[in-house]
């Protein structure tokens, strides 16, 4: 019997190095979460800072925006990036890669304090995850039009 490694296609493993590349992106973008409460004085538990309390607490609220914006589609990425992964490995990869980089971008565009900076690069995560929608798609319509084994 082969294990579950062995089915996979050998360029999944570009897959789960991407995965782990914006995990470190991740992770990048919290420390700077971080560096930004103690240079703008919002602690815990405050999520956004309000004008009444400091009007430079509010360039706070632009990188954690940044950052609750990459956490909001992070579920959503893993898991087209997991399943269009077993089909298109390769093609995955290369657009988690480009995801990963535009997600940079768009966390340091909109943490510069101009919101509107996202969108310069990092506006091309969004082609990006469309490309991975397209190959897990891709992936779902091969699975169902197998024949069937008896």
């Amino acid at each position: 019997m082969a294990t579950l490694i062995e089915l996979l296609p050998k360029e999944y493993g570009f897959v789960a190095i991407v995965l782990v590349l914006y995990t470190f992106l991740n992770f990048f973008m919290t420390f700077q979460v971080g560096k930004a409460r103690k240079k703008y004085k919002v602690f815990y538990p405050t999520l956004y800072a309000s004008e009444s309390e400091n009007k430079d607490a509010l360039l706070f609220n632009c990188v954690q925006r940044g950052h609750q914006n990459s956490l909001e589609t992070m579920p959503i990425f893993f898991t087209l990036m997991i399943l269009g992964g077993l089909k298109h490995p390769t093609i995955c990869a290369v657009l988690g890669v480009l995801y990963t980089v535009a997600r940079y971008f768009y966390f340091v565009g909109y943490a510069s304090g101009e919101p509107k900076n996202r969108l310069k690069l990092g506006g091309f995560f969004m082609p990006a995850l469309l490309g991975l929608m397209v190959s897990t798609l891709s992936f779902g319509w091969s699975l169902v039009n197998q024949p069937a084994s008896h």
